[in-house]
């Protein structure tokens, strides 16, 4: 009985390593796109049948042709996670070497976006902004909604700001669980829109935040 007991407290114990790991493994998304357009006439439908990108984060690597949120499949992978011991201290985009990881400012500018990489965001004030993400197994009832902030810098065309200047200027709160339907829990697309605030023309720094993963892009006001 001795022996039995213990095994079985083993067992439990080993399951619930695992079954805590798990999701932490999961916990993990990223801006697969920062200007999402649906089609004309069409429904909010965040899928690749719904609508198509015309703005992306810093060097998104469009020419690998991978399937909407599948970019964690590749190396270096795309997600980024700020410290989690101190993610307002930490840098607010991936300095990571890597073309295909790195968001960090680009010199010029440009130079993130067009050929390999996905083409920048040009926008307007009070325009309306439609970023997309994958849900990657955190969409469910039984997940913690953590809420997705999109901040953007108030200085436009110079360095990136801190991630303590961003949280002074949180544009929108969207719901991380605003999803399509479909089986394939990690690979749901989700999203949500946003208004441009007012700003002087120029490029901006916007920052997509959820979960303490973090993902930047270049916006061109006009």
């Amino acid at each position: 009985m001795v022996l039995k007991s213990s095994f079985s407290v083993l067992v439990v114990a080993t399951l619930a390593v695992f079954s805590s790991y798990a999701p932490q493994a999961e916990a993990h998304s990223w801006a697969d796109c920062i200007d999402w357009k649906f089609n004309k006439g069409g429904k909010q439908d965040w899928s690749d049948k719904g609508g198509k990108c015309t703005g992306y984060a810093r060097r998104f690597p469009v020419a690998l042709g991978k399937a909407f949120g599948s970019h964690d499949t590749i190396w270096p992978p795309r997600h980024y996670f700020q410290d989690g011991n101190n993610p307002n201290a930490a840098p607010p985009c991936n300095t990571a070497v890597g073309a295909r990881l790195s968001e960090s400012r680009a010199s010029p500018v440009s130079a993130a976006y067009g050929g390999q990489f996905g083409r920048m965001t040009v926008t307007t004030v009070g325009d309306t902004l439609c970023a997309r993400w994958p849900a990657k197994n955190h969409a469910q009832p039984s997940h913690a909604n953590f809420t997705v902030h999109i901040y953007l810098s108030k200085v436009q065309n110079g360095k990136d700001d801190t991630q303590m200047e961003l949280l002074k200027n949180n544009i929108a709160n969207l719901n991380f669980r605003n999803c399509n339907v479909g089986p394939n829990e990690d690979r749901r697309p989700c999203g949500g829109c946003f208004k441009v605030p007012a700003r002087a023309k120029g490029t901006y720094l916007l920052q997509w935040r959820w979960a303490g993963y973090a993902s930047c892009a270049d916006i061109q006001i006009k």
